[in-house]
């Protein structure tokens, strides 16, 4: 690496992984592995199910899939280079995939934002106003609502990895991280980073107030229209169709939240803390959803185990 006085930029960073647990490596990447195997798993599942099921062919279901595949994508931004720290040594990071690595990570977590906001929209126009549903609910606005989202975080994260090339860095170049987190790679800059900071906080801020707000305000009008209903199995069943929707949304925003304020706010928060709660942000929701959308929605449930009960049948024969 380059040393200050020569005043040479480095050309790539040492990720640690997880500070203070580095003896237990190995033993974390078992199951780091198996959260990546079970989330390209069950999202591969979700995505085949959906596709082959012509009954599926619904908007709620297109809005699943875009989540899937977005899932996919995020935790394979994620989880190999998370495993070569782990198993294989490999600290070692180029400057410039590092910036790539930052930026897929950070843009993926705003679309799936942006895609749970879709799906809020998606059940507020199914319960509150069911007849105008298809009307509303259509191809070409599942396509506008998903291209939005899509551009919406790539034009927002954009800038991050455009304002951190225009910094200097000299000697620091350990990322206490398991992966390069926006943040992370700021504070090692060897100059004023107050353009960076602000700007990955007006960005995080905007994205968590923005679609948290929406969001609260779909769930509010759809409790207001589910009590009003008269009939007690009626309302059950209006809840029911939001219940794996509401475990999507508590399983992503709840660790984002989590270690949006320890990053910030809790100095007093251990950093391997800090580490562990912002990896199992990144690989927790990819492999909880498809569990929880195959559980809690029938149609994608008995289709699954229709297929491998089939699979079965035809194997035994």
């Amino acid at each position: 690496m380059a040393d200050n006085a020569t005043h040479s930029y480095i050309s790539s960073f040492f990720l640690v992984g997880i500070p203070g647990l580095q003896a237990f490596h190995c033993w974390i990447g078992i199951p780091v592995c198996l959260l990546f195997a079970l989330a390209l798993l069950g999202n591969s599942v979700i995505i085949i199910t959906i596709k082959i099921e012509p009954s599926l062919h619904l908007p709620v279901y297109f809005f699943l899939c875009m989540l899937a595949v977005n899932d996919m994508a995020l935790v394979s931004s994620t989880a190999p280079k998370m495993l070569g720290i782990f198993w294989l040594d490999a600290h070692k990071f180029d400057f410039s995939i590092c910036l790539a690595q930052m930026y897929f990570i950070h843009t993926f977590c705003i679309i799936e934002s942006a895609l749970l906001v879709a799906m809020a929209f998606d059940r507020y126009v199914a319960i509150c106003i069911p007849l105008r549903y298809t009307t509303i609910v259509t191809t070409p606005m599942i396509t506008k609502m998903g291209l939005a989202g899509v551009i919406r975080a790539t034009f927002m994260v954009l800038p991050c990895p455009l304002l951190i090339k225009r910094l200097p860095y000299y000697t620091k170049y350990v990322i206490n991280h398991a992966y390069c987190e926006h943040m992370a790679v700021v504070k090692l800059a060897s100059a004023n980073t107050l353009i960076n900071r602000a700007y990955g906080i007006s960005v995080a801020l905007s994205v968590m107030v923005l679609d948290l707000g929406l969001i609260a305000t779909s769930y509010i009008k759809i409790l207001q229209a589910v009590f009003r209903l008269s009939s007690q199995n009626a309302r059950s069943k209006a809840l029911g169709t939001c219940a794996a929707h509401v475990c999507t949304l508590l399983g992503f925003y709840t660790p984002a939240l989590f270690s949006f304020l320890t990053h910030r706010i809790g100095k007093k928060v251990p950093s391997s803390i800090h580490i562990i709660f912002a990896s199992l942000y990144l690989l927790v929701p990819p492999t909880v959803n498809p569990l929880v959308y195959g559980v809690k929605t029938k149609q994608i449930r008995d289709r699954v185990v229709s297929l491998f009960l089939s699979n079965k049948i035809i194997s035994g024969n």
